[in-house]
């Protein structure tokens, strides 16, 4: 079957979509198996299969799409991150994916106050608030990956902003569209009047429910009661007892929503200050009643944040790099408690934490509490307790599902709530399950595991989830829900926490806002009492590399091909449904996907890792797809790649002279003719790459004698097949040129042709191609460096980072002689050994980086900038800037990718009146010069720039 078969024709009726077609072009109209497979789950343990994937960029947009669901009656939901544990963002109708066109954030009034889209992440507004020292109220622990249309309509709070800073306190003034196609803005004065001239039914409705709530004095002192401890179960009704005029009330009631109700479309929101000065704890406790007994001293004596993490939480965490030596052998009924205290000034800080000392003296803790300031560790704290979730799904039985619960009790109740907790675990059967959370606030969250794709596991998963709503509810008034929302997971038993008047309400509020229930059905409203149980997600073996995913979204912010095809865990939701429709027997829909993802899965994937330093468990996407593509080589594939690397200088030199025969046909033909022509090839073989006028001239050889050199110099080859492009020295005579500025002399191998790192066959999956060549260049450095008594600098920071974790691939002997050589990548090399000896006389006002995928990944973003800064009065790294998708030859082959990976970056970028753009991997500065248009060159050009001019010419033609 081919493999562009319209999934959506097969779904639902032509007038449908013709509808759609005549109001959004087709790119914006996801309708193919694939990629209505990706959204099909979000990070929650429900799965539904949406007829289609529309991505709308415009108001006017939103309130079509709401007339085509009210025309054909089909269900539409938004979805933003796609981090919602309860069900909340999925559909078998219309999911409307605003993740992609709806990121702007702008910091208003000195940023007290902040205006945001729902598209953006929490964790890039606050980028954007970072240099006016705020933050905004809610700081779930996916921040970063979580966007503001979930946040605001989940009304998510966090660690530290407890009830006090939530999205629903926070917010200034809401943009929203409702089902009926009318907008309305809370920042626009006339729209007060205007909302109660054209909704006059829902104003009256409105009025009559807060007259009721008012008149029910046994509701209303519930409604101020559930408030005081952290509670999203159901509608908002405290609006209700906030706010008097209607627009108030209904824009208050969107908050925490899930989507229910209306689109926001734009929301400004309060800001904090974020206090500068902080000292993080691992306070260990004896057992979980010690440490739950401990938070309401710990919270009076000013802690900030305060959260719990129970045994058998920390066991999941206890093989990160970084830990104490003690903490494997820590008690089984041990507990943790992560402290944080937070001032404006140090002072402050010291005076805090000297007054906390005589509580601290008074607990009963296993470790001496040991306040730490510093940034790094802090971090690390931080991370552990941010990755709880997908870490402990991470060590989770093959084949089994995450499943995490969210509730709340009085803070004076927690101790003896959590012990009966873990009773009910007993109980139930569930031995592996753990406890963790914002203790500060009585909020806990818990995760268990298990197998959905068996009737009896779902019944006890059934009768676990209802003896939970007992006690929670019956025995301590606590929420179902504290801050991750309703969603389908507690719809059933909204009713059961706030009882038949409240309900009532809630339900009045969705039957005059949306009638015909199509926005976001069976979320927080559902009459099914066994929705619960209902489009459960199994979650199938699939590959090694990513069997520990719990699908939680982190990774998808650094993607480059996010907003074109799949992110990584997109990539791995298709493969576990192929394993669905395998076990299914379902071979059409198999094949179709099989074909589809080829392009969206394996193609159009940078395999540049970047997933990786986000996941809390460590996958590498990457490394998936690398090996997919090397089982789908053939036998002959894997011979010719081994014959050209073992070829590789006559290769290297037959590359250079392709680019002469094409830099010629371009002077002769016109500067355009060999773009055409590449162009006009592909159509026949698609394998064919474009052709690039930023692809540079090959350099001239550089000669370079030395008698007594202090490094060796490796030039990596894709800078001895192209030049700088730009009528400048080459890369290698600009190296040795400021290298002898600041007194070092180096070696560049006369014989260096026909050296490679491996990167671009490993890339492609020609392990046994890259491997040859690699190991034949670590005999050559070996040799060059007299045994590794020299350091070797690698000019391209992605051979640098191949070198340093390629070794696993290599035979033990080479494994073994690697260890020999003292590489070091340029950035290292320039920043602690080269400019300590430059004289810096023409700084730069103004100039722009692009820190590469290697660079972040090998820690170096920081040395670059130091580089950086030491040559410039200010140095920019865009908000956005990430991988460029180039992957080496992605961006020949499939110039979408880089477009779109980097069309973020370069928006901020060229918005910036720079005197240079600098990197320094080539490949990168090719796609960036290419997509945008201004020169991104080497950070060696940067320096040789700036320093004394003491000019030698090293060059003579080859």
């Amino acid at each position: 079957m081919h493999p562009n078969f319209n999934y959506l024709a097969r779904s639902i009726s032509m007038d449908w979509l013709k509808s759609l077609q005549s109001f959004l072009p087709p790119e914006r109209i996801k309708t193919k198996r694939v990629d209505v497979v990706a959204y099909a789950a979000d990070a929650g343990f429900y799965y539904l299969i949406p007829k289609a994937v529309v991505q709308p960029v415009s108001e006017e947009e939103i309130k079509k799409l709401f007339a085509v669901s009210q025309q054909f009656n089909v269900p539409l939901v938004f979805r933003a991150g796609g981090t919602s544990l309860s069900g909340q963002s999925i559909t078998d109708g219309i999911l409307v994916d605003i993740g992609k066109h709806w990121r702007k954030a702008e910091p208003l009034d000195n940023a007290k106050l902040v205006r945001v889209q729902p598209g953006i992440t929490g964790g890039m507004v606050n980028v954007y608030l970072k240099k006016y020292g705020k933050k905004i109220g809610p700081d779930p622990s996916s921040i970063n990956a979580a966007m503001m249309g979930g946040i605001l309509s989940n009304n998510s709070s966090g660690m530290c902003c407890g009830v006090v800073y939530n999205s629903y306190h926070t917010l200034k003034a809401i943009r929203f569209v409702l089902p009926d196609q009318s907008g309305y803005d809370t920042a626009v004065a006339s729209d007060y009047d205007r909302f109660l001239l054209e909704q006059k039914l829902l104003c009256s409705r409105l009025t009559e429910l807060r007259t009721k709530i008012f008149a029910n004095e046994a509701l209303l002192e519930k409604i101020r009661r559930k408030y005081k401890i952290k509670n999203t179960v159901g509608y908002g009704l405290n609006a209700f007892v906030d706010y008097e005029h209607p627009l108030d009330i209904l824009s208050h009631l969107l908050i925490g929503a899930e989507g229910t109700l209306g689109f926001i479309a734009e929301a400004v929101m309060q800001t904090l200050p974020d206090l500068p000065c902080k000292a993080a704890s691992m306070l260990y406790f004896r057992n979980i009643y010690e440490a739950c007994s401990a938070i309401v001293p710990l919270r009076e004596s000013g802690a900030e944040a305060l959260e719990l993490m129970d045994r058998a939480s920390l066991r999941s965490v206890e093989n990160i790099k970084g830990l104490p030596d003690f903490f494997k052998t820590l008690p089984e009924e041990c507990a943790a408690l992560l402290c944080e205290y937070q001032t404006e000034t140090k002072e402050e800080l010291q005076q805090k934490l000297a007054k906390s000392q005589q509580l601290l003296q008074q607990l009963s803790l296993l470790h001496p509490a040991d306040f730490t300031t510093d940034d790094d560790i802090r971090n690390f704290y931080w991370k552990i307790r941010k990755g709880m979730i997908p870490s402990i799904g991470a060590v989770r039985q093959k084949g089994t599902t995450v499943m995490l619960e969210d509730i709340a009790f009085p803070v004076e109740h927690l101790a003896d709530a959590v012990i009966d907790m873990q009773q009910l675990f007993k109980t139930h059967h569930y031995d592996d399950a753990i406890i963790f959370g914002h203790a500060k606030d009585g909020n806990l969250h818990f995760v268990i595991t298990q197998l959905l794709d068996d009737d009896k596991e779902v019944q006890r998963y059934d009768a676990f989830i209802k003896a939970l709503v007992e006690m929670v509810v019956k025995k301590y008034d606590g929420a179902l829900k504290a801050e991750h929302g309703t969603g389908r997971n507690m719809a059933p038993f909204v009713e059961a926490e706030w009882g038949g008047d409240a309900y009532a309400i809630m339900k009045e509020i969705k039957q005059v806002i949306d009638p015909k229930n199509l926005l976001n059905p069976g979320v927080i409203i559902n009459e099914d009492k066994d929705a619960h149980i209902h489009n459960l997600k199994t979650m199938p073996q699939v590959e090694e590399e990513v069997d520990k995913c719990i699908e939680c979204g982190f990774c998808e912010s650094h993607c480059p091909s996010r907003d074109i095809t799949l992110t990584p865990r997109q990539r791995i939701q298709v493969r576990r449904q192929l394993k669905r429709y395998e076990k299914e027997r379902s071979l059409v829909a198999y094949y179709e996907l099989l074909a589809e993802y080829q392009y969206s899965g394996l193609d159009t994937c940078a395999t540049d890792g970047l997933c990786q330093s986000e996941c809390p468990v460590q996958i590498n996407t990457g490394e998936l797809v690398k090996r997919l593509r090397r089982e789908q080589h053939g036998s002959f594939s894997n011979k010719m790649a081994l014959f050209i690397a073992k070829r590789f200088a006559v290769a290297e030199g037959a590359v250079k002279g392709m680019i002469r025969a094409g830099k010629f046909m371009n002077v002769v033909f016109g500067r355009s003719f060999m773009f055409r022509l590449t162009t006009l090839i592909r159509r026949m073989i698609p394998s064919m790459p474009l052709w690039w006028n930023e692809i540079p001239a090959p350099p001239r050889k550089i000669s370079n004698v030395s008698s007594q050199p202090q490094a060796v110099y490796f030039s990596s080859c894709i800078h001895r097949m192209m030049g700088n492009g730009k009528e400048k020295s080459s890369i290698q005579q600009t190296f040795l040129n400021v290298c002898k500025k600041a007194g070092i002399e180096m070696l560049l191998p006369d014989d260096i042709k026909g050296y490679c790192c491996g990167q671009p066959f490993s890339s492609k999956g020609y392990l046994k191609a890259g491997n040859y060549i690699e190991e034949k260049t670590i005999d050559a450095l070996l040799n060059w460096s007299q045994n590794g008594k020299l350091p070797v600098i690698c000019d391209f920071t992605s051979c640098t980072h191949t070198f340093l974790h390629n070794q696993t691939h290599l035979r033990p002997e080479y494994q073994k002689k690697f260890k020999q050589l003292k590489l070091m990548d340029s950035i290292v090399f320039l920043q602690e050994h080269v400019m300590p000896g430059l004289t810096v006389s023409k700084k730069k006002n103004n100039i722009v980086l692009h820190p590469s995928c290697a660079a972040v990944k090998l820690n170096l973003v920081n040395k670059m900038n130091e580089v950086a800064k030491a040559c410039a009065a200010v140095v920019n790294t865009p908000k956005y800037s990430g991988c460029c998708g180039m992957a080496g030859d992605r961006g020949f082959l499939f110039p979408e990718l880089t477009q779109s990976a980097t069309a973020p970056e370069l928006a901020e970028a060229l918005s910036i009146n720079a005197d240079g753009y600098y990197s320094t991997a080539k490949t990168c500065e090719m796609a960036l010069t290419h997509t945008g248009g201004k020169n991104y060159e080497h950070l060696i050009y940067l320096l040789d720039e700036v320093s004394e001019e003491q000019r030698a010419d090293f060059s003579k033609p080859e």
